[in-house]
């Protein structure tokens, strides 16, 4: 790692530490203070906007999403009681909005044995968001097979760089995540806790790339902007809330 790749996550690790600090470890990441209505809706506090904080769901609203290669929500998504949610297959959910550099962070749970993911920086170029997009894996690392390695389990970037056991709750349990990205520098962040960082483009993470699935795809991780995405299209029932971004500049 080159003195500035080092300055830069350093500068992203003070970042994530220091929007999480106001709330013990273990709590939602940043913008928990976010005022909850009785229904769960989530939205965020003058402070929260004015620091740079937007929400891409408060419980009230898809407008923020679409599916993908299409500019309508997929059948399957709803709101119920404030939060997001899926049972069974459906199809795959991007913001409308590109992002670059950035602090994401949402609420989540999975059912037994569920199976999601969160996309970053991905493309429409291919015919699935994974082909271009990496992911913060979402498991219920107890019940579902994926769980059995480090590389395919909650909160890894899946089948490259393994996330540490014992961190995600379990199913049926809110979990708190925070993805955050700053150039080639991505972190991976769980309930609190730093799971792992690595470095987009490095010689690592090319070696990673080309001894896995994803070397069939030349772009794949390359776009320095791109959409976030939801995985919909495995079995099981996802939830989310409070999902809200920071622009970093």
């Amino acid at each position: 790692m080159s003195h500035g790749t080092a300055a830069r996550a350093a500068m992203i690790t003070q970042l994530a530490l220091a929007v999480g600090a106001c709330t013990p470890m273990g709590k939602n990441p940043p913008a928990e203070s976010a005022s909850t209505t009785a229904s769960g809706a989530i939205s965020l506090t003058a402070e929260q906007r004015a620091a740079g904080w937007r929400s891409l769901f408060d419980g009230t609203t898809t407008s923020a999403w679409r599916g993908y290669k299409r500019q309508t929500l997929p059948a399957g998504w709803r709101i119920v009681d404030g939060v997001l949610t899926k049972t069974g297959s459906v199809e795959d959910i991007i913001t409308r909005d590109q992002f670059g550099n950035f602090q994401l962070a949402l609420d989540w749970k999975l059912s037994p044995g569920g199976n999601s993911g969160i996309f970053y920086r991905g493309t429409e170029e291919y015919d699935h968001i994974y082909w271009s997009a990496p992911e913060y894996q979402l498991l219920d690392d107890a019940g579902h097979p994926d769980g059995k390695s480090r590389l395919t389990s909650a909160g890894s970037d899946y089948a490259l760089y393994p996330s540490p056991a014992g961190v995600v709750r379990p199913a049926d349990q809110w979990n708190s995540t925070l993805i955050v990205i700053n150039g080639n520098t991505v972190q991976h962040w769980m309930n609190g806790q730093k799971l792992l960082e690595y470095e987009l483009g490095s010689a690592d993470w090319t070696e990673k790339v080309k001894a896995s699935k994803f070397s069939a795809y030349p772009n794949y991780g390359r776009a320095a902007k791109g959409y976030i995405g939801i995985q919909g299209d495995h079995d099981g029932t996802l939830s989310m809330r409070n999902v809200r971004i920071r622009e970093l500049k």
